[in-house]
């Protein structure tokens, strides 16, 4: 079911994050900035597939960082995040970073993602995209399914899977990353774009 946090501001989000560990207010977080996120990314990168990834790299990253830092401005925060990420990649291939200013070309890109991930949610749902995702999670074995289940769609902390399922934290953290691994080659073979993924992930 749908949450409504219109009325909530990204600090209290975090807050609400790093008190309770559920996933499902770091989604939002995460729903609320994802334009924003890959538009840096691109900037930086200029490659849409290591964009994508770059972003997907980061928001596993502050899952951690969130619990760890107090943070004033959340959106200037995850700038300065990714941002820092994107020039790290660079420099690992050699490449000075390049102006941030967009041509057209990656201006046109940046719109068309977000005019797709702004329709009504009853949009994509028609589109079935959501039951492809549960349908591919499905297909993961036993142990890294219920993790992805209870993690991603039911927003449980890793305590509280642990509680549940009788594994060890160690073990839930391992299942939910080979799980979620899995989940992307599985998404990718159905054709469902990376950034979908993330969004879809993020309003469960």
């Amino acid at each position: 079911m749908l949450k409504n946090f219109s009325d909530i501001n990204d600090e209290n989000l975090v807050k609400m994050y790093r008190e309770s560990g559920k996933m499902i207010y770091a989604g939002e977080l995460f729903k609320r900035h994802l334009i924003m996120s890959y538009s840096i990314s691109y900037k930086y990168l200029k490659d849409v597939a290591e964009a994508q990834d770059a972003v997907m790299n980061v928001f596993e990253k502050i899952l951690t960082d969130l619990k760890k830092f107090e943070i004033l401005n959340f959106k200037s925060w995850l700038h300065s995040v990714i941002r820092n990420h994107c020039l790290m990649l660079l420099r690992k291939k050699n490449i000075n970073p390049v102006s941030e200013s967009f041509d057209t070309s990656d201006e046109n890109k940046i719109m068309k993602l977000d005019k797709y991930l702004h329709q009504p949610v009853e949009v994509l749902l028609k589109e079935k995209k959501l039951e492809m995702v549960e349908e591919a999670i499905n297909m993961l074995n036993s142990k890294q399914k219920i993790c992805i289940d209870l993690f991603y769609l039911k927003g449980k902390s890793y305590e509280e899977i642990c509680e549940f399922t009788g594994f060890t934290n160690n073990e839930v953290k391992s299942f939910i990353q080979n799980g979620k691994r899995n989940l992307k080659i599985i998404l990718t073979e159905k054709g469902i774009d990376l950034m979908i993924i993330i969004w879809l992930t993020a309003i469960v």
